[in-house]
């Protein structure tokens, strides 16, 4: 069906602003990094990718606006209540199901973007090539992986934390919250070690949870959420041992991002709040049909674009520096300069690799189960715990040196490329199979 046919057909009911935020937030999130990205060449010859904020810490109170990852867990929090309620009505397997139809658009891409860039820099070792801004790429463009293993948690842990939701309200965020101030108090108050990691969970779920409230029409007062954010994360900043920045730096001690601290919770409320307030103007806005089909043409190929969009920045800084370019000193007059050129370059070659891919992120038939099967439950949960772990180890140890054995440390344990890379498969696997039936007609 054409973006147009999909944006004649919307049902009334269909909340359009939470799809324009969905876009929004991914768009924000790519032109950030473009923006960020600051490449250099040294006296050595060296090719560096260092980060603009650091270079610039003036800038960095801009990420207590930029930073809008939290803004795109919390409409995850939204759709899925809604999508697991519908699932839960309509068949006895829902975990699985809901699983299957929930990830196919989030994995199926995923996986072909690993497997490209899994069987390139394996060519590329075979051939003996390396160096340079290539071997700074199989490290970078896998670093947006850490998002999906995020949201894949959030996926899985859905239908229980949805009936803690339907269950005690507000206090289940207060839950949330209160493990995640815990954790904190550990690990700054009493240093216990790896402690932190479990604000991946803690933090990210509360922000989620938000969206439980918000499915129910029960957030409140948007303004009072907005503020009591952002005085939080100002206290937080201001007399605790949280940095300033709401992404991480490179070479900092204590990290907002990685793992996620209590500072960037409350920043996720302020964001949360704020978008809420814009929610009148906005609906208004949607509703010309025009501005609606943009929004639907690009939920279509958001993933894809998010995927691919450091392959472009890092393609388009290559082509310079193969072509004898001289790249400006980030941050310089020349470099502000030619920004706008880079985005425009960087927008069209992620086009053109959307153009591409796009077809992965175009979900199957719908189905539902033919016949129960009891394994299907703990199959799903089996395989998505599989892949959450695969795409985030990927994340952290990239594509490069695949036949070294190169490894990083994933909490508590080393793990290679080519082990995520088989886990991130064998889980995909498990959960197309554990919820897959007979094609149904949608």
């Amino acid at each position: 069906m054409r973006p147009s046919d999909l944006a004649a057909a919307t049902p009334a009911s269909r909340d359009r602003f939470v799809d324009l935020l969905r876009v929004a937030s991914l768009g924000t999130v790519v032109l950030g990094h473009w923006l960020m990205a600051a490449v250099s060449v040294g006296g050595n010859g060296r090719v560096q990718v260092g980060n603009l904020l650091a270079l610039e810490p003036g800038l960095q109170p801009l990420t207590w606006v930029f930073q809008v990852m939290p803004v795109f867990f919390f409409v995850g929090g939204f759709s899925h209540a809604l999508s697991y309620r519908s699932t839960r009505r309509g068949t006895s397997k829902a975990y699985s199901v809901f699983l299957r139809a929930r990830l196919q658009r989030l994995l199926r891409p995923t996986v072909v973007f690993i497997a490209v860039w899994g069987a390139a820099a394996l060519a590329l070792q075979l051939a003996g090539l390396g160096g340079g801004l290539l071997d700074v790429s199989l490290r970078l463009v896998a670093q947006p992986l850490w998002f999906v293993g995020i949201y894949l948690a959030m996926v899985a842990f859905t239908p229980p934390l949805l009936r803690l939701h339907e269950r005690y309200g507000w206090g289940a965020f207060g839950g949330l919250v209160a493990a995640a101030v815990l954790v904190d108090l550990l690990r700054f108050g009493l240093g216990v070690p790896y402690v932190e990691f479990l604000n991946f969970a803690f933090v990210w779920l509360a922000i989620h949870q938000l969206g439980f409230l918000r499915a129910d029409g029960r957030l409140g007062r948007p303004y009072l959420l907005a503020g009591a954010g952002l005085a939080g994360a100002a206290l937080l900043v201001a007399y605790g041992p949280y940095p300033l920045s709401m992404v991480g730096m490179p070479g900092e001690k204590v990290s907002n991002m990685a793992p996620p601290t209590l500072a960037l919770l409350c920043h996720g409320l302020w964001l949360v709040g704020a978008v809420e307030l814009l929610r009148g103007p906005a609906g208004r806005w949607l509703n010309r049909p025009h501005v609606w089909r943009t929004v639907v043409v690009a939920n279509g190929i958001s993933m894809t674009a998010f995927l691919w969009h450091l392959t472009a920045m890092l393609g388009i800084y290559g082509a310079l520096l193969a072509a004898g370019a001289r790249t400006p000193e980030p941050g310089s007059g020349v470099w502000w300069v030619q920004v706008p050129l880079r985005i425009v370059a960087a927008v069209t070659l992620t086009g053109v690799l959307v153009a591409v891919f796009r077809v992965f992120e175009k979900p199957s038939g719908a189905r539902e189960p033919s016949a129960p099967r009891a394994w299907a439950g703990p199959a799903a949960a089996l395989g998505v715990t599989l892949c959450l772990f695969g795409v985030l180890g990927l994340s952290m140890v990239g594509f490069g040196g695949l036949l070294q054995g190169r490894t990083a440390l994933l909490i508590a344990v080393h793990v290679t490329a080519p082990a995520a890379v088989v886990m991130t498969l064998s889980g995909w696997l498990l959960v197309e199979r554990a919820g897959r039936g007979r094609e149904v007609a949608v």
